[in-house]
C-alpha cells in the first residue's frame, strides 16, 4: 500500500513538473484558445511594456515604398508609433489610448482623432489597416476564441485558433484565424475574413531568431487575396520587452516630443 501510495505521489509531482514550464508544447494543450492568443500577443509584445524599432516594406507591381518606425505599449490599452523615414512621413505618431486613436501630423501642424471608419484603411498606404497595427490587442479583448484543429506550419506543430468577434465590438473583421506554434507561442501564420466570410489577406512570419532575449519571428508578410502582385514586409531591427514606461509618455502632449 505504501508503495502504492509512493508511486502515485511520484507520478503527480513528474506531472506537475512538466506543467511548470510555461513554454511546454505538452501543457499548451491544457490551455484555453483565449490563453494560447493571450500568450502569442505578450510573446512579442512584452507581457507588460515592449519598444521595437521595425522597417516597412510596401511592394506592389510597379513600384516599391519603404517606411522606418519605432512603437511602444504597456498593457493592452496604450500604443505610440513614430514614423522616423522617409523624410515626407517624418514625425508623423500615431497614438493609441483605449479605444480611443489619435494621428499627429507636423507637416499640417494637426491632430486628428481617427474615426471607426478610418480603422479598416491601409496604415500608411500598406497592406496593413490602420486597426492591424494600432490596434493589435483586439485580437485578445474583442473576440471569442476556439481552438480547431491542429496543423504544421514551417515545420512547426501549430494550434488553430478561430477568433469570432464579441457582440457590439467595434472590429474590422468577421473572422481571424491564427496557427500558434505549440511550445514557444508564434502566430506563424493568420487568416482575415470579412463579415461575408470572403478571405481578404494573409500573414506569414519568416526568420525566427532570438532577439531581445527570446525567440521571435524577425520578419512579417502579409499578402492580400485578391492583388497579385502585392504584398508588405515588416523587419523587425530591434525590440526590448517588459521596460519601465510611464503612462504618461501615451498622452497627446508626448505626441508632438517623442523621438
Amino acid at each position: 500500500m505504501k508503495k502504492s501510495i509512493l508511486q502515485s505521489i511520484m507520478q503527480y509531482l513528474l506531472f506537475a513538473a512538466t506543467c511548470i514550464v510555461p513554454l511546454s508544447g505538452n501543457c499548451q494543450q491544457e490551455l484555453t484558445a483565449t490563453e494560447i492568443a493571450t500568450k502569442a500577443y505578450e510573446r512579442m509584445k512584452g507581457e507588460s511594456s515592449g519598444y521595437s524599432a521595425m522597417n516597412m516594406e510596401i511592394i506592389r507591381p510597379t513600384w516599391n515604398r519603404k517606411i522606418s518606425f519605432k512603437s511602444w505599449s504597456k498593457t493592452t490599452e496604450l500604443s505610440l508609433s513614430l514614423v522616423i523615414a522617409p523624410k515626407k512621413e517624418e514625425g508623423q505618431t500615431f497614438l493609441k489610448r483605449g479605444k480611443d486613436m489619435w494621428n499627429w501630423n507636423p507637416t499640417i501642424n494637426r491632430m486628428i482623432k481617427l474615426p471607426p471608419s478610418m480603422m479598416s484603411q491601409g496604415w500608411m498606404g500598406s497592406d496593413f489597416t490602420n486597426d492591424d497595427l494600432l490596434n493589435e490587442a483586439s485580437i485578445v479583448t474583442d473576440y471569442h476564441h476556439k481552438l480547431a484543429g491542429n496543423e504544421k506550419i514551417e515545420g512547426k506543430d501549430c494550434s488553430i485558433i478561430e477568433l469570432e468577434p464579441k457582440e457590439n465590438a467595434a472590429v474590422v473583421w468577421g473572422k481571424v484565424i491564427m496557427w500558434i506554434s505549440k511550445g514557444d507561442f508564434l502566430q506563424m501564420k493568420t487568416e482575415f475574413y470579412d463579415e461575408e466570410n470572403k478571405l481578404i489577406k494573409s500573414q506569414f512570419a519568416f526568420d525566427i531568431k532570438k532577439m531581445g532575449g527570446r525567440v521571435i519571428p524577425t520578419r512579417i508578410e502579409l499578402i492580400p487575396a485578391d492583388k497579385p502582385g502585392n504584398k508588405t514586409v515588416v523587419t523587425l531591427e530591434s525590440i526590448e520587452f517588459n521596460i519601465p514606461i510611464a503612462d504618461q509618455f501615451f498622452s497627446q502632449q508626448n505626441m508632438k516630443a517623442v523621438k
